[in-house]
Order: C-alpha cells, then structure tokens, then sequence
C-alpha cells in the first residue's frame, strides 16, 4: 500500500525561482495552498503569521519599490543590479510574502510563534507542489531590508520569515545530496 502524502514528502523538491513561469495557481488553488499554510501548529491560537500576495501588476510595482530601495541602500549599485532587483518578483506568477508576528503571551514564547511561521512557509511549499506547481521559499538581501520593511509596513512585531515563489517549472529540479540518518539521529541515553 502506498501512501501519496509520504511519498510526496520523501521527493518534495524546491524549483529555483529563476525556473518558474505561468501558469500560476488559480484562485482556487491559491486558497487551498493558503488554507494548507495556516493549519500549523500555533500554539494559543495567536495566528503569529499572515500572508502578502503578489501577483499580476503588483509584481512589477514592487519590482520597482525594491530597486529604489536597493539604490538607497547600496549606493554603488549597478544599472544592472537595479534593473535586477525590478524584475525580480516576476520570475514567478505568484509570490507570497510570509510574515511573522510575534504576539506577546507568556505561554507561548517568541521562538514557538517563529517557527509556527517557519511551519507556514514550509506548508505553502508542500501545498504549492502538491498541486503541481513548482515553488521556493526565499528569503535574500530584501528579506531583511529596513527599507523594505518600511514598504510592507511590517509592525515592530513583524518581520519577514521569507517570500514564496510559486509556478510552473521549466524544468525538473535536479535531485540534491540529503544528510544520512546516521549522521543526524541519536537515541537519547541517560
């Protein structure tokens, strides 16, 4: 008896961003790829994560907030690094900014409430591939900006836990070396 879920997880594969094309995740398949991203574990319920979406327009829009943001912050940026930094939303139909809220709650502590974001990233990629997509979570120099905090208008609680790139592969990702479970598993001894 095969189970598809393991076995989707055993060959679950990120697609370079750069490989991504449309057709993008339908409407429908955009809410059930954010519908799979927000059942994580969350202990409290404090929801410590929303999603951004950028897709069509936007993509190109935000393309140029980012390369006037690159010039501000990188003062011998090259014509090509800017012209770089304004496409760079559309190497993909889709692009999903995940955001981590930490909301104050003393039982549930910041790092559970991070790596519940860490979980909705994670759950956007195996949704997104599920469908037959082909996604990578991403994070770069933007994902850290001031700038582009500033642009998302992330709170003081907020920041970015990485960006979703989600379409249709050009091609198969190439398999990768994984670790050996002997190298990484240890049974607790006392």
């Amino acid at each position: 008896m095969t189970n598809q879920t393991i076995d989707h997880l055993l060959t679950r594969r990120s697609a370079s961003a750069n490989s991504l094309g449309e057709p993008g995740p339908s409407e429908r398949q955009i809410e059930q790829i954010l519908t799979a991203a927000a059942r994580v574990p969350d202990h409290k319920k404090l929801v410590p994560w929303r999603f951004l979406l950028f897709q069509g327009d936007a993509r190109k829009e935000f393309g140029t907030v980012l390369a006037r943001i690159c010039q501000s912050e990188e003062k011998d940026a090259s014509q090509f690094r800017l012209e770089t930094e304004s496409n760079r939303f559309l190497r993909a139909p889709l692009v999903i900014a995940v955001i981590s809220r930490v909301v104050q709650n003393a039982a549930a502590p910041e790092w559970e409430q991070v790596l519940s974001a860490g979980a909705a990233c994670q759950n956007l990629l195996v949704a997104a591939t599920a469908l037959g997509f082909g996604a990578q979570w991403i994070t770069e120099w933007y994902g850290y900006s001031q700038g582009v905090r500033a642009a998302l208008k992330l709170a003081d609680n907020e920041r970015v836990a990485g960006f979703v790139y989600i379409g249709t592969a050009k091609e198969k990702p190439e398999e990768r070396e994984r670790p050996a479970l002997a190298d990484i598993v240890r049974s607790w001894r006392p």
